[in-house]
């Protein structure tokens, strides 16, 4: 007999209830995801996470009483095992790096297909980051414009060879799953190793191990167009 599918736990967070009912509603449609809670102002959020303890938190920028990124700092520091992940009109590069700096895990624009909210929810729920096309292209080009800080290469070199590779693939937008599995080591190794590159590279999220990875000629800004 199979065992039931574990399903990921999400709460939905936004100030508009067609929205909000919307998400609720494609969410619950799939089989390896459930909605356990929703809200629709910024405090609302903070006393539900209290007793609906999701895996993922969808939620809004733009939100009454606590905006979200605020919401997003705090459940950081007090519900750190919740992973945030933003679906907002915002698409400007200012937001994302903002909301990227507060510790989300994925950031996806409203009007993305109902196939990129689903991915998002899962990779967030794997503990992956993910960030959709569009916003992954404007985030690079904005960066490409600032001036290029100094040459860190030598401390990229502190890590060993096989943090190297986690490292690339990672900045490349490959999932802890698609490493493990091209790496032939298990999903927990991979995590091990994100840990140890992160804390090497003085790392602390997604947006500077990005950030890292340009600034020493690892990523091609043309794959993040993708």
């Amino acid at each position: 007999m199979m065992e039931p599918m574990d399903k990921v736990k999400v709460m939905v967070a936004d100030d508009h209830p067609v929205v909000r009912g919307g998400l609720q509603l494609l969410l619950n449609a799939q089989p390896d995801m459930e909605v356990v809670g929703d809200a629709g102002d910024g405090q609302t959020v903070l006393e539900k996470l209290k007793f609906c303890r999701p895996d993922v938190l969808m939620l809004d920028i733009s939100m009454p009483e606590v905006n979200g990124l605020d919401v997003a700092r705090r459940v950081r520091e007090d519900f750190p095992r919740v992973r945030v992940v933003i679906v907002s009109m915002h698409d400007k590069d200012v937001y994302v790096r903002q909301a990227l700096e507060s510790g989300v895990f994925g950031y996806v624009l409203k009007g993305a297909s109902s196939s990129e909210l689903l991915e998002a929810v899962r990779a967030a729920g794997r503990g992956d980051y993910y960030l959709s096309s569009r916003v992954r292209a404007d985030l690079i080009q904005a960066y490409l414009k600032q001036p290029p800080p100094q040459p860190a290469s030598h401390t990229y070199d502190l890590l060993s060879e096989r943090e190297q590779q986690v490292f690339r693939m990672l900045v490349e937008g490959h999932s802890t799953g698609e490493i493990a599995e091209q790496l032939f080591v298990s999903p927990k190794t991979v995590e091990k190793h994100r840990v140890n590159v992160m804390k090497k590279l003085d790392c602390p999220d997604l947006l500077s191990m990005v950030k890292f990875g340009i600034r020493i000629g690892i990523i091609d800004p043309d794959f993040w167009k993708s």
